[in-house]
């Protein structure tokens, strides 16, 4: 193995997020417009030969933390099967799965016995009307089977992802501390981004006073829980709790940033607030070399950027959120 990935500014790449389809069964309002049809073709996604290849010749590079994520990865099919192939791969030490959970009961066995660890789970209200109006779908019933059905088959941890919206869904925050801490699930806060229109338009929230309020609350210290994401956590002292939240914007992490995005059609995105991007899979379908694809991600990752301008220039990023990769 070759030391491991480094960008100009010196921060460690050891953490991919691997876009198995742009396809998703919801269409929260923060992340894909109503009548969004902009998909990838099938023929133009990576295939699991290609997908396969690429999380190789990251971990030959001293990455070991992987997220399948989508869209919504479980409408790929054959998902367990992908999962397996890579969780054998040397070097890969962490797989972990992003989902919405409308199809989690029927795959949650296959995926854990595939080797998948840990799961995050999108989850923006308890509220059936509410989840029904962010996400144009009724689905509160299945997410919440899918979640029990992942628990019981020994998921840990399972991080529930909460997007905060102003007039939306602000007022559940304490609600849904209580859901997570019946289940031993950890909760994450998420301010939202301006990734389209939708993302610019969702109500954004700033997290910082909502930290406060509950670190005062619940009696809560900063602490530490596994993962290779930017949550900045508080935690029980005593065990038995804890709160993650993602601050893209109040408070930025970008200093810290160590990883990059693999979408469905082989394209890798260096940030998700610019538009620096490489474009994998011509040379997979042209028969590049090992060497070769080792020697093309390394290029990639010598044009990440040193921070997002979501602030600066919040009409910039077009592309979409499920396009992109989770």
């Amino acid at each position: 193995m070759h030391s491991v990935l480094q960008d100009r500014f010196g921060r460690s790449i050891d953490y991919l997020r691997l876009s198995v389809t742009d396809r998703c069964d919801m269409r929260c309002t923060y992340c894909m417009p109503e009548g969004f049809g902009d998909y990838e073709e099938p023929g133009d996604w990576l295939s699991f030969d290609e997908i396969e290849r690429v999380v190789a010749a990251f971990a030959r590079m001293g990455t070991s933390k992987f997220r399948i994520t989508g869209g919504e990865p479980l409408l790929r099919r054959n998902l367990s099967v992908l999962a397996g192939r890579l969780q054998h791969l040397d070097g890969v030490k962490d797989l972990s799965l992003s989902t919405n959970a409308t199809q989690l009961a029927k795959h949650a066995a296959s995926l854990k016995a595939a080797g998948v660890s840990r799961l995050n789970v999108s989850l923006d209200s308890l509220c059936s009307e509410r989840i029904l109006n962010i996400t144009r779908r009724d689905a509160l019933a299945s997410v919440l089977e899918g979640l029990l059905v992942a628990k019981s088959c020994g998921f840990s941890p399972i991080k529930i992802n909460m997007v905060v919206m102003d007039g939306v869904n602000e007022d559940e925050i304490d609600n849904m501390v209580a859901f997570c801490m019946s289940h031993g699930f950890i909760l994450r806060l998420i301010e939202t981004m301006p990734m389209g229109e939708t993302g610019r338009n969702a109500g954004f929230v700033d997290l910082r006073p909502i930290r406060q309020r509950l670190q005062s609350r619940f009696g809560l210290v900063d602490g530490v829980v596994a993962g290779g994401g930017p949550a900045r956590y508080l935690v029980a002292p005593e065990g038995g709790f804890s709160i993650g939240f993602i601050t893209p914007l109040s408070q930025h992490f970008c200093e810290t940033c160590n990883r990059v995005r693999l979408s469905v059609d082989g394209t890798l995105y260096l940030c998700l607030g610019q538009e620096h991007s490489f474009a994998l899979r011509p040379l997979l379908r042209a028969g590049v070399s090992d060497h070769e694809l080792d020697e093309a991600i390394r290029s990639a990752i010598d044009i990440k950027p040193e921070r997002h301008e979501f602030r600066e220039q919040p009409g910039k990023i077009i592309r979409v959120m499920s396009s992109t990769g989770g």
